[in-house]
């Protein structure tokens, strides 16, 4: 990975403008900032979000954990670094299960900040690594990444949604990496108790490499797709 994204979860304005001035300081990256529920999931999929650096309070202390809980359950390998004004007031234990990388209490100290990135970025690096030497992860490139055993393909490590149809035509290419996938062999295994034509195939493909970005799957006129070799990262 070559950068971070940090996305900042704090209703005052003065220390949203405070960290951003630290992070980019740092050499990390803000790509926003927000305080509901609602936004920051539409900005961890939009803007690939890695870390949120988040005040435990927002909406108010329950309803702060409660949105840290849900990220981290459909982002597992997302990292949160909490801010509060008391670490006393708040339940540190339904915290900690999180799995926060810090746990910092206001007004920010700005060396403690810099380390809880540090150690952000390098839970990020080795998680990296884990997957690359994972032989149930075929790795596409280096934001593609697709786990064989849960049938999930992540894109810079965040899950990413196929419909059904899209699960088994990437898992099949995958599982005939070397060789062609023929029409009829797409047409055999992803319908098998249907007829259909060879727009529905298309169609399908079309799908699928537009979620890749356009990358990875070829066209052999006539005789079906293949997808391209792991790139060495």
């Amino acid at each position: 990975m070559k950068r971070i994204n940090i996305l900042i979860v704090e209703d005052e304005k003065a220390i949203v403008e405070e960290l951003k001035a630290y992070i980019d300081h740092w050499g990390y990256t803000v790509v926003d900032s927000c305080i509901d529920r609602k936004n920051i999931l539409t900005l961890i999929k939009e803007k690939k979000v890695n870390v949120i650096v988040m005040d435990i309070c927002i909406e108010g202390c329950k309803n702060g954990l409660e949105t840290a809980a849900v990220i981290k359950k459909e982002y597992p390998n997302i990292e949160i670094i909490f801010l509060c004004d008391h670490l006393d007031d708040y339940d540190i234990k339904k915290a900690i299960e999180i799995d926060p990388v810090a746990y910092l209490a206001k007004p920010i100290n700005r060396e403690e900040q810099h380390i809880s990135l540090k150690i952000a970025m390098n839970r990020i690096t080795k998680e990296n690594k884990r997957k690359k030497t994972n032989p149930n992860h075929y790795i596409l490139d280096e934001e593609f990444c697709y786990d064989i055993n849960s049938t999930t393909l992540f894109y810079d490590q965040i899950p990413m949604h196929l419909t059904k149809k899209e699960n088994m035509l990437l898992e099949l290419l995958i599982k005939h990496k070397n060789s062609i996938v023929s029409i009829s062999m797409i047409k055999n295994s992803i319908w098998p108790d249907q007829e259909v034509n060879d727009n529905a195939i298309r169609s399908l493909v079309k799908r699928l490499r537009q979620k890749l970005k356009h990358r990875f799957i070829e066209t052999f006129s006539t005789q079906g797709y293949k997808i391209s070799p792991p790139k060495t990262i």
